[in-house]
């Protein structure tokens, strides 16, 4: 192989695609994380768009030869896997089930349909292509199948995040531990990695580029590898994540608090204010719906129809109020002099200065230096 300018880059990102493949597999056995086993096929799939141009670049051209029809990549594969990815982040219980195969079909048939091809030696391949494949427009039915596959899971993989991000705040007093950063950047990335092809492929059928121009493509492909797998190797699952997606939390706790009578609710209500105001539950940092719904002796569906209902707020604004409020008695206090303004926000339950501040800015309108320095007078 010919190691130039051209296939070096995308060599690099081949080989750190592949063990880092390897390590979320060996991760993901020894954890028992579906999303990390997941994430490993994602990357095996995702370094075999760029082989192809490594190779080619490298002076290989097996692929366009002894292997011509052959099925190489696995692009109808790349959009389901990073939409399971996803799911299986954000719901540690999610297992496939046998109807999930079909979201393997569109690969199947295509790679069906090629191996059945290519079985019939390079003459039949050549006559094939020439009079059949290109002819009848399969080649474009292709190209459409991976657009269209793109573009309906990048839409589910995204409606399935925003769901995501209004179900954490009905559920966490810390939102951090389960941040929605890598999750955004994921689909960033699995974004800009399809914008980005399909770009370079619209230049390409305007200006009829040769070979060598679509080596931007690749190397931005090589690049993204690269990011995925370091910062995917570093999102860790900090808890057993158990979202399941519906159709709008708000309805759904409407829903669960007309089962409750008005007692029901006031008799709720009346248990929870004595945990948070007698046992101050809020001082843990990363108390949960979950946790505090077992306390009380009841389940979160209960709980998050009272919190929803008699409060008028989600879970972590309900629990971060109680936080703020104890924050400002400290700071009233002459003898907490001592304490610095986070080691006030950590002592009364918050887990890191930016919730800290994030929270005390949302409820109160003031950053906590700011308030602080009006409460000196």
């Amino acid at each position: 192989m010919d190691f130039n300018l051209y296939s070096t880059p995308l060599l690099f990102g081949f080989v750190q695609g592949l063990l880092y493949a390897v390590l979320f597999w060996l991760r993901g056995w020894r954890q028992q994380r579906l999303s990390d086993g997941l994430f490993g096929c994602l990357l095996f799939t995702f370094v075999f768009e760029i082989w192809e141009y490594m190779l080619g670049f490298g002076g290989i051209e097996i692929l366009w030869k002894e292997l011509e029809f052959f099925p190489r990549t696995f692009s109808l594969l790349l959009p389901p896997l990073a939409f399971f990815y996803l799911k299986s982040q954000f719901n540690t219980d999610f297992r496939f089930r046998w109807g999930d195969l079909k979201h393997a079909l569109p690969f199947l048939v295509y790679a069906g349909y090629h191996m059945i091809v290519f079985a019939q030696g390079p003459e039949f391949v050549s006559d094939w292509k020439k009079n059949v494949h290109g002819p009848f427009g399969l080649d474009f039915i292709e190209i459409g199948m991976r657009f269209a596959s793109q573009l309906i899971y990048f839409y589910w993989a995204y409606q399935l995040f925003r769901e995501y991000q209004r179900w954490v705040p009905s559920q966490f007093s810390d939102t951090e531990a389960v941040s929605f950063d890598w999750f955004r950047n994921f689909l960033l990335a699995f974004l800009a990695s399809n914008l980005f092809g399909w770009g370079m492929t619209l230049i390409d059928l305007w200006l009829q580029l040769d070979f060598w121009h679509d080596w931007w493509d690749e190397l931005f492909n090589a690049a993204l590898i690269y990011y995925l797998a370091i910062a995917g190797y570093a999102q860790l699952q900090p808890r057993k994540l158990q979202f399941s997606a519906i159709p709008n939390l708000e309805t759904s706790a409407a829903l669960k608090s007309d089962k409750l009578s008005e007692g029901d609710l006031l008799r709720w209500k009346s248990r929870l204010e004595n945990i948070m105001d007698d046992e101050k539950a809020y001082l843990e940092p990363e108390l949960t719906l979950s946790d505090l719904a077992q306390r009380l002796g009841t389940n979160g569906s209960v709980l998050s129809a009272v919190v929803n209902t008699s409060f008028g707020k989600n879970f972590n604004d309900f629990v971060n109020e109680y936080r703020v409020e104890a924050v400002k008695r400290m700071l009233r206090d002459a003898s907490n002099s001592h304490y610095s303004l986070l080691g006030i926000g950590l002592e009364c339950g918050f887990n890191s200065k930016s919730t800290f501040n994030r929270a005390f800015k949302k409820i109160t309108g003031f950053a906590p230096g700011d308030y602080a320095r009006e409460e000196k007078g």
